[in-house]
């Protein structure tokens, strides 16, 4: 019956011309859904969350290389106004895991974990950290026994003796002493030491410094897909047909090569 009657209306009604202005309405209101949803896309990947993939093991095995992580660009944001404190922002902690801008080069991004933090006295002392003279305990790291020697796997920062100025990046060799403090350095204000889980595969503040308040990004907080891959794979001398290929090969295998049980994985 239901149906019935609607068929019977739809008979009687009388047929409606075209409305060329309701059509031109509705492209319109199209155009303007679009044109909001893409400025609110820009907004979350500018201000609140954006994506990234693990390139290197420097962070194993919290993070492996193909972890496709989403980073919370909100959380350290702030300069102090006053309606911050309504707004979910916290300072940095010590063990925090950053993205950041690397500060040579091409200003690529990296991510590591922060150890030292402004004003704190560092120093590693055969593979342990000490903080203000304290062990700090790193329940996160792991070291890989068929890494090549590395005096600054050892020893942070080295004697004068066994100061090695080419494992590190620019001038920071030089830059170092001014931060030294008998055995120690010391992290100066709006800076902070920041060092990957892989102690022994990490290029990190050992070897080019620290890391700028204002390069830091935001935190991952969430592996949203993971995938075998290699550090080859992503390496910014591949080709782009190098790289297209490996995309179709990504994808060609993507079931086998997908790691199920990192989907949806928090990061601490």
């Amino acid at each position: 019956m239901p149906e019935e009657t609607l068929t019977e209306l739809q008979e009687r009604a009388p047929v409606a011309k075209p409305d060329k202005h309701g059509n031109q309405t509705t492209f319109s209101e199209y155009l303007e859904s679009l044109l909001v949803t893409v400025i609110l896309a820009l907004f979350g990947t500018s201000f609140v969350v954006q994506a990234f993939k693990i390139p290197s093991a420097s962070m194993e095995s919290t993070l492996l290389i193909g972890d496709h992580l989403l980073v919370n660009k909100f959380i350290f944001g702030g300069t102090g106004a006053w309606y911050e404190k309504l707004l979910p922002y916290r300072e940095l902690q010590r063990g925090d895991i950053i993205v950041f801008k690397y500060p040579y080069a091409d200003h690529q991004h990296f991510v590591k974990r922060v150890i030292g933090l402004p004003g704190d006295r560092l120093k590693l002392v055969d593979q342990r950290i000490f903080i203000n003279g304290k062990p700090l305990p790193e329940p996160y790291i792991v070291h890989d026994p068929s890494a090549p020697y590395d005096p600054l796997n050892y020893n942070f920062p080295p004697p004068p003796s066994q100061l090695i100025a080419s494992a590190m990046q620019g001038n920071w060799a030089q830059e170092m002493k001014t931060y030294l403090r008998g055995d120690e350095i010391v992290v100066p204000p709006g800076k902070y030491f920041a060092m990957g889980d892989n102690r022994d595969r990490s290029l990190d503040s050992r070897y080019w410094g620290f890391v700028d308040r204002d390069a830091i990004m935001g935190r991952p907080f969430l592996i949203y897909w993971s995938v075998e891959a290699k550090s080859s794979d992503y390496s910014g001398e591949s080709t782009f047909w190098s790289r297209l290929a490996g995309v179709f090969e990504t994808l060609a295998h993507l079931p086998s090569r997908t790691r199920w049980s990192r989907m949806l994985h928090t990061v601490h």
